[in-house]
């Protein structure tokens, strides 16, 4: 059925429904305003209901216009303004008049959440615009500030597409050089000599490697089929010109090409800046309520009004980082327990440093099976199976290769001759004196690469390793970039793989690796936002997400819970609460666990989508849910008795917690419900938060020194429980975040 065709939908007898039920205007208003916004009605009949077809049908509702300002306050009201201010199909400018005059707070919030700060050409500018007319005082410096911010993300727009000029004519392979050369030139002496974060943040190597993706997305979006059918002639002509010469500056060779290389940095720097405005000015302006703008001049100033608010996204940060040492220090026991720390790993001159990997891939391995729901081996994209450890081995050994093969060798070099391009140079020859690849670039075709970590995959079922394991890891961690290419210049919408995220780069039959990404980056992470982020739509994602239900109700039947996993409380003609993931009951109290698995976020705009959409959503499913073990607890004795709760008898008390997988949003409660972090929740059932305190010296580079299982250096970090476990001390634990309180760690 064709869009004109499509059946039309009301939202006005929803809303008449829910008066009907008792609700006031405001809160019947609410309700329509919560389906609208989780994309209901999804059908008529058999018939798929359109984005288009819900704005038309909710943005024409005459009940929108009898709301009183108070409704407007609300925030699924406002999150649905926002979302008229992003979409274009319909328009109805009398109504944002309306609410403009009685509520022109929540229409600035709306305009802000839309993002439409970066989208000055959408049709709802022009009723915005009129605004200052309606309400100058509300809306006269408020539009003044999108003209601000227009000119200013225009003029930087412009920027980026003057320096990309000269480097139009250039292949994905050549863009990748140059991105080599600044690497090795910028990023790898500063982050090898620098104790502390970079002193100007948009030249910390996240963000720069950020911007060099993006350049390199632009790249693929431009390029034809042939920039990806290379031959060994293609890779050396383009190396001849654009990067040997760098290397190794000769009479006799063509001089380098200087005014690419500059041309390249200005692009960055371009492209850097560019990306500074938007996620620390446009997204800041957008979606931070914690601050807000002010006009001095000619130029915005920022005021700050939550100081908390804008600090939790550094202190996730440093969640993360204490969670990265929790998991390593979790994998040196299970290390030890395995009998590996009295073996030797490979040749006794590696033997320290291999151990180490080996630990760093049995940390990621803990991670990614508790907190994920990976089992031991996955499907890749190629629908070969992969072995998780195997995979995650590998790209450490990756790490670990690329580290003390070029990264060490480079800065040593670079130490003794003070020139990036001799170190580089030094470097390179010396490879070729092995023949060894030593470029900053490295390459090879598949069939050697699979040839190269087959080695890798040894164990006692394949003594000498298996090929087929090592094709498997192979294409785990590959990007085809041919395919990528075609995807972007059809226009085809979908989530693109950073360089972190699979760092084999195929181009034909060959794959490329950027030494400078893989020896720098978080393994754990690349691995996490691979599966979850790219590859979150994989069949097995729905499996992993049930098996991350399944442990953690594990976890709690070892501290005595009784649980009941996966119920499925009875509907009634008002409602259908849906699949409860976990219910868990001790001492006469009830925890009923919305379950969500998501992936690393790495920008302020991601986690505050997080919030409005996946945690609202959890916050209003948990509520129903909530209702429904309640009532069921009070009508269904087989339900009360497998909790061991004495039928009749309601439990003290009935909490409700959203358990997510990332960090974003954590204690932050929605719909009434506590958020946390499903590590979290873990660390305080195991209650062995002084592994997050680095006891043994990994991050100040004083390993296993004196050893972190001493009784001295325990009883520093004294039990969560001193009075025994209890339900009532475990929700405490939880809600008071003790589990990161380092002050309570030496009381």
């Amino acid at each position: 059925m064709t869009e004109e065709k499509a059946p039309l939908i009301d939202y006005a007898p929803l809303f008449a429904a829910n008066v009907q039920a008792g609700c006031s205007l405001i809160e019947a208003a609410v309700l329509v305003a919560e389906a609208y916004l989780d994309g209901k009605p999804r059908k008529q009949g058999k018939y798929k209901i359109t984005r288009k077809a819900r704005d038309i049908a909710f943005w024409s509702s005459g009940f929108l216009s009898t709301l009183p300002a108070e409704a407007w306050d609300r925030e699924p009201l406002v999150l649905a303004l926002a979302g008229y201010m992003g979409q274009e199909p319909v328009s109805n400018p009398d109504l944002l008049e309306q609410i403009a005059r009685i509520a022109p707070e929540s229409v600035r919030r709306a305009i802000r959440y839309s993002g439409l700060v970066l989208q000055q050409h959408s049709p709802r500018r022009t009723e915005i615009d009129h605004l200052t007319e309606v309400a100058p005082e509300e809306f006269g410096e408020f539009v003044r500030f999108l003209e601000f911010f227009d000119m200013a993300y225009r003029q930087r727009l412009d920027y980026v597409e003057k320096f990309k000029q000269p480097l139009s004519g250039l292949t994905p392979l050549e863009l990748l050089v140059y991105a080599s050369l600044y690497a090795f030139e910028y990023l790898v002496p500063r982050d090898y000599l620098s104790a502390g974060p970079a002193a100007d943040p948009d030249s910390e190597t996240h963000f720069v490697w950020k911007a060099i993706n993006d350049l390199l997305i632009w790249k693929l979006g431009s390029a034809d089929d042939s920039a990806f059918r290379l031959t060994e002639r293609d890779i050396g002509s383009s190396l001849a010109v654009h990067l040997s010469p760098f290397l190794f500056p000769s009479p006799d060779v063509p001089k380098p090409r200087e005014d690419l290389y500059d041309a390249f940095k200005q692009l960055l720097a371009a492209q850097i800046e560019l990306n500074s405005f938007i996620s620390r000015s446009a997204d800041a302006f957008s979606y931070d309520d914690g601050i807000s703008f002010v006009l001095k001049g000619d130029r915005l100033d920022i005021v700050e009004h939550d100081p908390k608010a804008r600090t939790a996204w550094e202190r996730n940060g440093e969640k993360l980082t204490r969670l990265h040492y929790y998991w390593l220090y979790r994998a040196t026991d299970a290390f030890i327990a395995s009998g590996m720390g009295t073996a030797v790993i490979g040749s006794p001159e590696n033997h320290e440093a291999n151990q180490f990997v080996y630990i760093k891939s049995i940390a990621a391995q803990l991670q990614l099976t508790e907190v994920y729901g990976l089992n031991e081996s996955l499907l890749a994209e190629s629908g070969l199976r992969v072995d998780l450890f195997q995979a995650l081995l590998s790209l450490n050994l990756m790490t670990a290769f690329f580290n003390k093969d070029y990264i060490l060798p480079y800065m040593k070099y670079l130490g003794e001759m003070g020139n990036w391009r001799m170190a580089l140079g030094r470097l390179a020859f010396g490879g070729l004196l092995q023949t060894e690849n030593r470029f900053p670039i490295t390459w090879s075709d598949r069939a050697a690469k699979i040839a190269r970590i087959t080695g890798w995959t040894v164990n006692k079922d394949f003594p000498h390793g298996s090929a087929k394991a090592a094709e498997a890891i192979l294409d785990f961690w590959t990007s085809d970039w041919a395919a990528l290419s075609a995807r972007i210049r059809k226009g085809e919408r979908g989530l693109n793989p950073d360089l972190f995220e699979r760092p084999m780069l195929k181009m034909g039959r060959y794959l490329f690796q950027l030494p400078w990404v893989v020896a720098m980056q978080n393994n754990a992470s690349v691995t996490i936002n691979n599966l979850r982020r790219i590859g979150g739509r994989r069949a097995e994602a729905r499996d992993e997400t049930r098996r991350i239900e399944e442990r953690l109700a594990k976890c709690f039947e070892q501290r005595d819970f009784r649980v009941r996993l996966n119920y499925h409380p009875k509907r009634t003609e008002d409602d259908n609460p849906g699949e409860v993931d976990i219910i868990c009951a001790r001492d006469g109290q009830v925890l009923v666990l919305e379950i969500k698995s998501t992936f690393l976020r790495l920008s302020h705009k991601d986690a505050w989508l997080h919030g409005v959409t996946t945690l609202r959503k959890a916050g209003l499913q948990l509520y129903r849910k909530v209702q429904a073990v309640k009532n069921a607890l009070n009508t269904n004795n087989d339900l009360a008795v497998s909790l061991g709760i004495e039928p009749g008898e309601p439990p003290s008390i009935i909490l409700g917690w959203i358990v997510d997988t990332s960090i974003e949003h954590d204690h932050q409660r929605f719909n009434g419900f506590l958020k946390v972090s499903l590590q979290e929740v873990l660390i305080a059932l195991r209650d062995d938060r002084h592994l997050w305190s680095d006891p043994g010296g990994l991050r100040d580079r004083t390993w296993m020194e004196t050893g972190f299982d001493d009784e001295e250096l325990l009883e520093k970090f004294p039990t969560l429980y001193p009075d025994e476990f209890s339900m009532s001390r475990f929700i405490e634990v939880v809600e008071r975040e003790a589990v990161w309180d380092e002050s309570a760690q030496s009381n």
